[in-house]
């Protein structure tokens, strides 16, 4: 018989808003949490984010899926009450107010730990609860810009580039379900919750191993190099006679198997393309024979001939393409469920497959405050 889902039986209180907190929260839901979402009487601000459908937020609605809505007005001495009662209920509490908001309304880490000692308390901020820019305002465009990610990416002619997704929310959404998780298994060893200081710029900082090594090792900012890897070659987009393909060889036994897949082993003795640094200083000329290669054939052909070769390398998927792939619908990882004004709104669950584990049922998201008298009984 399989287990239960993960984080069966986990309260979550979700105090979040927009993305890094909710996204957070929706991990947690997909593994199996209860997660109670607080929202103000004019409902969380991304129920007013756009694209909407039939009025409702589609936005809104993927990033809340599987959690229960109940209003409060924060300010207010009973809800302020029914929520700190509701935290003795609960095993975490998540929040990503501005450092300092939650103390002032008296809901803060120390206030919900002395209603329950082992609650486990994730803030989530731009750049932490305390230091030099702990009060500054955060959004992924500045988060980005400030953790040097957009310095990298983009080719020289662009400029600085976002990445196309807001991926300072993300991650720390990401770190935080994390963190929660690591710290839900040190509160059941000792009884004792903590609280958990999750900054979007830290967690940025975090995804550039490859970048941090390149600074450490030449003492230089890494350039922009657009899709190429900065350390490795090939390892970039290539022109075929219908469009671009993606070849990635990370070794030298893989230049090789190139070389002869393309009928040239002359390249491996070519001192140009002798290693990987020879072969990253000498990129454009290795382009012109990989594309003189490719030359004449279909995109769908190159492809098939790298594959065949058992060398890494594909077409390029638009998202629509990526997410009705056969690839995906076996994986699972895109669910639906029916919301009662805007339809059938589907999402990309938390992709761990836990291989012991029930999968949680599908639960929609909720409409505002539709919860509350099934979480706060005899209330209002």
């Amino acid at each position: 018989m399989s287990a239960l889902p993960p984080l069966d039986g986990i309260r979550v209180i979700d105090l979040s808003r927009v993305l890094a907190g909710p996204y957070c929260t929706a991990l947690l839901s997909d593994a199996g949490a209860d997660v109670v979402k607080i929202e103000s009487e004019h409902g969380e601000d991304s129920r007013h984010l756009g694209p909407f459908r039939d009025g409702e937020s589609i936005y809104f609605n993927v990033l809340n899926r599987g959690k229960r809505s109940v209003a409060l007005n924060l300010k207010n001495d009973e809800d302020r009450e029914a929520l700190l009662t509701l935290i003795e209920t609960a095993d975490v509490v998540v929040e990503n107010f501005r450092p300092g908001v939650t103390k002032r309304l008296g809901i803060d880490y120390e206030a919900a730990r002395a209603r329950n000692p082992r609650i486990v308390y994730a803030s989530i901020s731009g750049f932490g609860q305390d230091g030099p820019m702990s009060g500054a305002a955060a959004y992924d465009l500045v988060v980005q810009a400030l953790s040097g990610i957009m310095s990298i990416t983009g080719s020289e002619e662009s400029g600085p580039t976002r990445l196309g997704e807001s991926f300072g929310d993300l991650v720390a959404g990401l770190f935080a379900a994390w963190g929660i998780s690591t710290a839900l298994l040190s509160a059941r060893a000792t009884g004792l919750g903590q609280h958990l200081d999750v900054a979007m710029f830290d967690s940025m900082l975090a995804m550039l191993p490859t970048a941090h090594s390149q600074l450490q090792s030449t003492g230089f900012t890494p350039p922009r190099v657009g899709n190429r890897h900065p350390v490795s070659t090939p390892f970039d987009t290539y022109r075929a006679d219908d469009g671009l393909f993606v070849l990635a060889v990370a070794s030298q036994s893989g230049f090789e198997k190139l070389a002869q897949t393309m009928n040239r082993i002359d390249l491996i003795a070519d001192p140009r393309f002798a290693d990987d640094t020879a072969r990253t200083e000498n990129e454009p000329a290795l382009r012109k024979e990989i594309e003189n290669w490719a030359a004449g054939k279909t995109v769908a052909d190159v492809v098939g001939i790298l594959g065949d070769a058992g060398l890494a390398g594909s077409e390029i998927w638009d998202v629509q393409q990526a997410l009705t792939s056969a690839q995906a619908e076996y994986r699972g990882v895109v669910e639906s469920f029916e919301h009662p004004v805007a339809g059938k709104i589907s999402y990309v669950r938390q992709p761990v497959v836990f291989g012991e584990s029930q999968r949680p049922d599908v639960r929609r998201s909720p409409m505002l405050d539709e919860h509350h008298g099934e979480v706060l009984p005899g209330s209002r």
